[in-house]
This record gives C-alpha cells, structure tokens and sequence, in this order.
C-alpha cells in the first residue's frame, strides 16, 4: 500500500448532531475518551453538521502535537454562512451554514482551507472526495462524478505531489463510483461507508478490493456496523433495518452467542481482515464506546466461530476472515 493508517480510526459524523443533538460537553467528552483510549485516526467532513463536526474536532486537537495523529476530512461541499441552519437528513441542529455542492478544483482548495480553520491545525492527511454516488445525487450523480475527476481529483493529485497532503481517495457509501475512480483516476485510498460487513460485502469483494489490491490502493472501511443493527440497534444504511436484515443479523448473534463472541467485535475484526482494508472507523456520540471498540478491536475470537458462520452460509466460502486467536 502506498499509504498507511492506524488500524481503528474514530469516525466523525455522529459528531455533526446525526439522527440526534448532542450538548457540546458530551461531544467533548466522546472525543476526549477516543483520544484516552489510543485512538489516532479521526475522520470528519464539512458536511456533519454543516461543520459542527470538524469544529468539535478542533477542540480536542487544539492542545495535540500534530504528528500524534492522523487527520481525514472531505471536499465537495462549500459552507456559505446562513440565517438558519440547513438541518440536512440525517444531520439535526446544525451550524448556520448552507452547502454548496462544487466538486471543482477550486472548490477542492477552498473547502480545505476552510476546513483547516474549523479544524484549528495546519495540514490534513488524507482527503476524500465526498459523496460522488448515485444514493446522493440520483441519476445525475455522473456528472458531479465528472466535475470531480477533472476537477477536485487533479488539484488533489497536485497537493499529494507537492506534499500538501499524504493521499486521496472517494468518501462514498457505494462501491461503483470507487470502480470509475480507479480507472479514471490515481486514488490512494477509498472511505467506503457500509458496503464491507458481515452483512454486505459481496460486491466490493468481487469487483473493487482485487483491483485495490493490484494498484496498492487502501480502504477505509465506514459503518462497520451498517449504522448500528450489528450494534445492538436497529438502524441499517442510515434507515430502520428491513426485516431480512434484522433475521441475517439475529442468525449471526446464535453464532455469537454459541462461541462467546460479541457481535461487535465479530463485525469490527470481519471488516479488518481483507487484505485492501487499512481501518476501520466506527463512529459514535457515546463517551463510553471508545474504550469498548479498543476492546472489541483486541478480543479474542475463536476460528472455529468463523468456521460456524460459513459452514450456516452467513459468509461465502471465499471472503478473508481473521486467524483465529
């Protein structure tokens, strides 16, 4: 790979106030519990809460040293101060601020620089292009996916050439647009939100992680817990789970529940076993999930529980599965 990264990251969307608000003290306290825990990759965008995400991530980092850790944000969006804040699903009580989608060069540098003063520091590591899919834009998300390539994705080629940052990629929750990239592009890295778990991941293993692979390009793997129902929620891709989702899961919690597994572990460790993957950044607003996910991270799971799931069917024969331990 030509870039690396810690392997447990700290996601930062539900930083942006998702699907709830949350009080400055609990979101500084989350991230002060992720920081006391080890973590040392954090993710965030302008778009989690109008940049009430990177604001509050700037608080933390503001006493760092900024070789410490590593830094990811997104381009793709311009905030443009506002009477009233957007509120956009599945973001509640945002900043006052009103996006602009601009997938352009310029617009690449002018969000950085405005996400670096948000941010308090003065380098990112990694960026993403965010949202270049057809769940954000519909069927015209082709040509924002143009703007894109001839636009963000060269000034960020520029910036990765001259030093500026250590890589880019796609931050999207679908495996084509990471495809297209790769063929019209030179990414180093993918952010794929919920498209590698124990409950979907058949498409990025057949048709982008071997081509990964082969260009040394990285994933980072989003949602590890497809937005909370291998979690214990209910929640799947950012909507009230469907009902074959909510059986495949309870037939992997029997499995679990037979080998003293936690399911959280099963799903985080899955995610981190396929060669492509670098991370895994689950996200959360709990200050007591850090701790848990470092735990999750280290538990020892047996490889005759990954044996079980594929001898049920509930994972193909031929998906990387962690040794056993």
């Amino acid at each position: 790979m030509r870039i690396s990264l810690p392997r447990l990251g700290f996601g930062g969307a539900p930083l942006g106030n998702m699907f709830k608000p949350l009080d400055e003290a609990t979101a500084d306290a989350t991230l002060a519990a992720a920081w006391e825990a080890g973590i040392r990759y954090y993710d965030t965008s302008p778009h989690y809460g109008a940049g009430l995400s990177e604001q509050r991530f700037g608080r933390l980092l503001a006493d760092k040293r900024r070789d410490d850790y590593v830094l990811s944000t997104k381009v793709g969006r311009l905030l443009q101060p506002a009477d009233k804040p957007d509120n956009a699903p599945p973001f509640v009580d945002e900043l006052p601020n009103h996006r602009v989608l601009d997938y352009s060069a310029d617009g690449a540098r002018r969000s950085l620089e405005a996400s670096l003063e948000r941010l308090g520091v003065d380098r990112i590591d990694v960026v993403y292009i965010h949202d270049v899919s057809e769940d954000q834009h519909g069927p015209q998300w082709t040509e924002y996916f143009d703007q894109a390539m001839k636009g963000a994705a060269k000034a960020l080629t520029r910036m990765r050439e001259e030093g500026m940052i250590r890589g880019w990629g796609l931050g999207v929750n679908l495996v084509e647009p990471c495809r297209m990239a790769l063929e019209q592009s030179d990414p180093d890295v993918f952010l794929l939100a919920g498209r590698y778990s124990l409950l979907d991941h058949r498409e990025a293993l057949d048709t982008l992680f071997p081509r990964c692979v082969e260009r040394g390009v990285g994933i980072v793997v989003g949602g590890p817990f497809n937005s909370g129902v291998l979690a214990g929620g209910q929640n799947y891709d950012y909507a009230e789970a469907p009902e074959e989702i909510r059986r495949r899961t309870a037939e992997i919690e029997a499995v679990c529940q037979r080998f003293g597994v936690d399911l959280r572990a099963a799903a985080l460790q899955f995610c981190l076993a396929h060669p492509a993957v670098l991370a895994a950044i689950p996200g959360t607003s709990n200050p007591k999930r850090p701790a848990q996910y470092v735990q999750q991270f280290e538990a020892t799971i047996p490889a005759e529980f990954w044996q079980a799931l594929k001898a049920q069917k509930l994972l193909p024969d031929d998906v990387p599965v962690p040794e056993g331990r």
